[in-house]
């Protein structure tokens, strides 16, 4: 999924750029809308060992050998990001799939009861990008800061409280990448008024 200089060589979701905030903000984000989507998800206790998630997912795709899939002689080619987030006291890993995967009788089912497959449907939210730490701590300070800048661009419906709960993480290098050079994003999705909001108060191009 990328090499220690950060390069991303694997597909990710195609999407679509509705603002870019970089100017004149404390905290910089864009408004991205993606269409339907499919993941291989994998839940685990919040004070549980991130590697358990990540080698069930990788075993379904094939990537630590034999697929533990339905279809064993089908590998399913790595993609980004890798997502994590917190759903009713655990956490979520998802690998996205292939956008080939038009709909979901057409994915490997996996063996191992761990991993589900889930259809995410369109959406549209704001994406901060960053560099350098994976660490959970970092990830929820960067958090925080695009909850205050959110805030401070007059988003209705947002607060610190509301992000922490809602935020996803998405990593798009392996571990052994040099921090400086890996792509880390905080994703929040958005309603479909606050994206009218952002949309029509800072214009694309140049933003205020």
């Amino acid at each position: 999924m990328g090499s220690v200089f950060g390069k991303v060589s694997v597909a990710e979701p195609h999407f679509e750029v509705l603002l870019e905030r970089q100017h004149h903000v404390d905290t910089s984000y864009e408004i991205r809308k993606y269409g339907r989507r499919f993941a291989a998800t994998c839940s685990y206790d919040d004070a549980g060992d991130e590697d358990s998630p990540f080698k069930a997912l990788a075993g379904y795709i094939g990537v630590l050998g034999k697929p533990q899939n339905e279809c064993e002689e089908e590998t399913i080619a790595a993609t980004a990001p890798v997502v994590t987030e917190h759903d009713d006291g655990k956490k979520v890993m998802k690998f996205m799939l292939l956008e080939q995967y038009e709909d979901m009788s057409e994915i490997p089912k996996p063996t191992n009861p761990a991993v589900h497959i889930e259809e995410i449907p369109p959406q549209v939210g704001v994406v901060h990008q960053y560099h350098g730490s994976l660490k959970e701590k970092r990830n929820k300070e960067l958090a925080k800061e695009l909850a205050e800048q959110l805030m401070k661009d007059g988003v209705e419906g947002i607060n610190e409280d509301y992000v922490m709960e809602n935020y996803q993480f998405w990593g798009y290098n392996p571990p052994f990448t040099l921090p400086v050079f890996r792509r880390n994003e905080v994703w929040l999705q958005l309603t479909e008024d606050q994206v009218e909001y952002l949309v029509n108060n800072y214009n694309k191009k140049d933003p205020n």
